[in-house]
């Protein structure tokens, strides 16, 4: 591990990294290989998690491949010095700040979209000059092959290096002197990564999670919240950062949503055969989500085979913050419902929760769309829709608190993986007596006249 940061960092310091053709070149590579490589990647995944072709292209490449071409469409503008308003003070000159790129860079990839989540952080880091060794996660562990045998023979170690591996190799990285570190996975671990980063005062990304609630009001378009829900909640099995946790509803229109939300599941028939629905990672995160499913409360789904690693998208009624599935990310395909009677307690009571990743507001009431977006913390969300801020490149996307430090996607990943360095320019023409001693009753007075006006 010292020896590949220890080579990265030697390329780094040549600057090739910094001539904005070479990046660019380099994430044309970065598409031409996964693009020549497309159907390996697609049975790689389908071994991994039965995802089809249709939802590997949906939420992976689609945003991978828009990050690239973004990347290399922006690439000059970003890269540009920025003019900064000069003051006063220090007039005759001119201020600007000129991004640059960080140096070597961890980025360690999660495994629940295991291509997007590990190839998009890259990808800005790439963008911004950086060299990168990528961590992938092990336990998709076809995809993590995949990934190691494409970048590793299509890319010089120097620059890009995947490094294979669990917690034994993950541990020795991190022991390592990074000048950046970007994780995407669970708070727990993100701890882990905080405090190893800390040893060498190196910044990090970190792209965490939480129990993102649902806001469903009197009033909403409920048919449009049932369908735009389950899509979201569903989608990967449920096993999304950003998904639905769980559903706030106003008792006044919980059954109609239900009977809604039932009607969807049962549409759109989510099954492996039809492509549209995955299988849970492990065994581990299986009987964990099983543990959640409080048979009393099913309100529709609820089947499962351990031997597929397969849990049906499931609704459970009459929940409260007491039940098991409230006490941690659920991740998977368990929908939880709670009603509620007071919009301002239940409020109260997501205030009192870690701060989540995302939230999402279905109404047509719009004090009430004010009201829980002044109140209430998270990363990012929507109104009227769910999970689908991600796809905005323009949107930074993290979290606040337990849900993540920092945002990354379009310029906002770029600026992540850059540091901007501030820079004034004075000319040698003129310069005023005031700041030199002697100092005088005259000359504060001056100064304090120019402060005023600053």
């Amino acid at each position: 591990m010292e020896s590949i940061t220890s080579y990265q960092r030697s390329f780094f310091n040549t600057n090739a990294t910094k001539d904005i053709s070479f990046r660019i070149n380099q994430l044309s590579r970065l598409e031409k290989v996964l693009n020549e490589n497309m159907q390996d990647l697609e049975a790689a995944i389908y071994k991994d998690f039965r995802k089809s072709k249709f939802e590997n292209y949906l939420t992976e490449f689609s945003l991978v491949f828009h990050d690239i071409k973004q990347a290399k469409r922006n690439l000059y503008r970003w890269s540009r010095k920025k003019k900064i308003p000069t003051n006063l003070t220090n007039f005759p000159a001119k201020c600007y700040s000129i991004p640059e790129p960080l140096g070597v860079c961890l980025v360690i990839g999660a495994w629940n979209y295991p291509y997007q989540l590990s190839l998009s952080p890259a990808i800005a880091a790439i963008a911004a000059g950086n060299t990168v060794v990528l961590k992938p996660s092990e336990l998709p562990s076809e995809t993590s092959a995949i990934l190691t045998r494409l970048i590793n023979d299509n890319f010089d170690a120097s620059f890009f290096k995947v490094i294979q591996g669990g917690v034994a190799e993950t541990t020795e990285l991190l022991k390592q002197k990074f000048d950046k570190i970007f994780f995407t996975g669970s708070t727990k671990v993100g701890k882990i990564v905080y405090r190893a980063a800390a040893e060498n005062l190196t910044p990090v990304t970190l792209e965490l999670g939480g129990k993102s609630p649902t806001f469903i009001t009197k009033g909403a378009h409920l048919k449009m919240a049932a369908k735009r829900i389950i899509w979201a909640k569903y989608l990967n099995a449920g096993q999304t950062c950003i998904a639905p946790d769980y559903i706030l509803i106003d008792q006044t229109v919980s059954e109609e949503f239900l009977t809604y939300a039932k009607l969807e599941v049962e549409k759109v028939n989510y099954s492996f055969t039809n492509g549209n629905y995955l299988k849970i990672i492990n065994n581990h995160n299986f009987d964990r989500l099983q543990r959640m499913i409080d048979s009393d409360k099913v309100y529709c789904g609820g089947e499962n085979d351990r031997s597929q690693r397969y849990i049906a998208p499931t609704i459970l009624k009459n929940v409260s913050f007491d039940d098991a599935c409230m006490q941690e990310e659920i991740f998977g395909p368990i929908l939880p419902v709670i009603v509620y009677r007071s919009l301002d307690d239940v409020i109260s009571k997501v205030k009192a929760q870690p701060k989540p990743l995302s939230c999402y507001v279905f109404t047509n009431d719009a004090a009430v769309k004010k009201k829980i977006l002044n109140e209430i913390s998270f990363g990012g969300g929507a109104i009227n829709e769910a999970l689908m801020h991600i796809t905005n490149p323009n949107l930074p996307f993290g979290g606040v608190g337990n849900s993540g430090i920092g945002s990354y996607h379009g310029e906002a990943g770029f600026r992540t993986f850059s540091h901007y360095k501030s820079i004034l320019e004075k000319p040698t023409w003129l310069e005023f007596p005031i700041k030199y001693s002697p100092y005088s009753a005259t000359k504060l007075k001056w100064l304090k006249r120019m402060l005023k006006f600053q």
